[in-house]
């Protein structure tokens, strides 16, 4: 398995990667960003991507944005597809992509909003934190992104304060706590629950 920094020549895996995205979101029942070929394209030849491929089988891939004028980055769009799950592939490529945040965009804060326990407990690993959505970047341009998301009603109806996705931002400058506590599973799982009955429920009366 080969991950590497992605270019203009791993263009023409932009139309799998951004299938492989809406057919996990649809397993998964979970909101969804949509990104197209040519966005995906771009990020490759701007050299903000990461690719997996074993031979020249796409294997996985994530995306690093910009916001804020550069004072956020965000790592997006972490997929594996389906032949190679279960073997920690998306951990190898999570810690590739953020290591280039970090050597591209030192100063930047690098955040994270998903509803996945999987990815909560890599971005903690990493030494990202659970925050509320205003510590985020407050670009206009990454929130409407949301639009595509099945759950853009519970973002407008709270103001962008909270959704079904719990914000998670790793800040260069923080002192880091060897002693932090490892991801509460649980806790997030719960914190979901709350969520989709405060919101979705709604929805069905």
């Amino acid at each position: 398995m080969n991950i590497v920094i992605a270019d203009k020549s791993h263009s023409k895996y932009a139309e799998i990667i951004c299938e492989t995205i809406a057919e996990s979101a649809a397993v998964r029942g979970t909101g969804i960003a949509r990104r197209t070929p040519e966005y995906i394209t771009t990020k490759m030849e701007n050299g903000n991507a990461v690719i997996a491929l074993d031979g020249d089988k796409f294997a996985g891939f994530c995306y690093i944005e910009k916001w804020g004028h550069g004072k956020f980055v965000a790592n997006s769009g972490l997929i594996v597809h389906p032949d190679y799950r279960n073997a920690g592939l998306a951990k190898k490529i999570k810690h590739k992509v953020f290591q280039h945040s970090r050597n591209k965009f030192p100063d930047a804060k690098v955040f994270s909003i998903t509803t996945g326990f999987a990815v909560m407990k890599m971005n903690t690993d990493l030494g990202y934190r659970p925050v509320p959505f205003s510590e985020l970047t407050d670009d206009p341009t990454f929130w409407d992104g949301c639009q595509t998301c099945k759950n853009y009603d519970v973002l407008t109806r709270t103001n962008r304060k909270m959704c079904l996705c719990t914000g998670m931002l790793y800040d260069p400058k923080a002192k880091k706590n060897s002693k932090n506590k490892p991801i509460q599973t649980k806790v997030f799982q719960r914190l979901k629950h709350i969520k989709e009955t405060m919101f979705l429920k709604k929805d069905k009366k």
